[in-house]
């Protein structure tokens, strides 16, 4: 399960997830003016195609449409990422403590052995953090709450903005190994149906991620 494998179902569908991506990853680089014309031209698709997918990312928080400017791809700055990680950490804390709480045995069993398969990677001081090995490490907890207000507001809400953080400014070195230990000790605490322990840890994480990001943005 990967939280960013959704199958396109019109072209519609796989122009918005393509155009997505692309700024997520940086393709289409942050803060660009997004020209309905050029977007066209580049994906081969109708311009009502391409204006319904950017007003679907505005939903997503990576675009922002402002009067006499139009849209334009979300910028990475320092204050954009404190406000965002604080609500990051607050709802993902929450979503910690309820998969404590309401998380399957065979549930946290799968958690347990996504982390197993990402040690060599962590070993081999490869970047996983950045990729979907992360993402699907949150994206479970997130299901595991089973709370389904909070996994929309995480999910459709914050979350492709939050990636666009991680993924064009995401980490290296020391803070992958000790980004992995946090997930082992949330995972541990989880296990232990600890739910005050989970969002504790889970809000700490996040906060280290958020001082990571932050200094190299300034």
């Amino acid at each position: 399960m990967s939280f960013f494998s959704e199958q396109p179902v019109t072209a519609a569908d796989k122009t918005f997830i393509q155009l997505r991506q692309d700024i997520v990853e940086g393709v289409i680089v942050a803060g660009t003016k997004l020209s309905e014309a050029e977007l066209s031209t580049k994906y081969q698709v109708s311009r009502a195609i391409i204006r319904e997918a950017i007003n679907r990312l505005e939903s997503c928080r990576i675009v922002e449409r402002k009067a006499n400017v139009g849209a334009r791809v979300a910028s990475l700055t320092a204050a954009g990422l404190v406000e965002l990680y604080q609500v990051r950490e607050a709802l993902e804390g929450m979503a910690a403590r309820l998969a404590a709480k309401n998380m399957s045995d065979e549930e946290i069993a799968d958690l347990n052995g996504l982390l197993n398969n990402h040690f060599d990677k962590v070993k081999t001081g490869e970047s996983y953090y950045q990729e979907a090995g992360d993402v699907d490490f949150h994206y479970r907890i997130i299901i595991g709450s089973k709370n389904h207000h909070l996994i929309n507001m995480l999910t459709n809400g914050i979350y492709h903005l939050v990636r666009m953080y991680r993924v064009q400014l995401g980490m290296a070195g020391p803070r992958v190994t000790t980004a992995f230990d946090e997930h082992r000790n949330i995972v541990n605490a989880i296990s232990n149906r600890d739910e005050e322990l989970a969002e504790m840890l889970m809000r700490r994480h996040i906060m280290y991620s958020k001082n990571n990001i932050e200094a190299k943005l300034t």
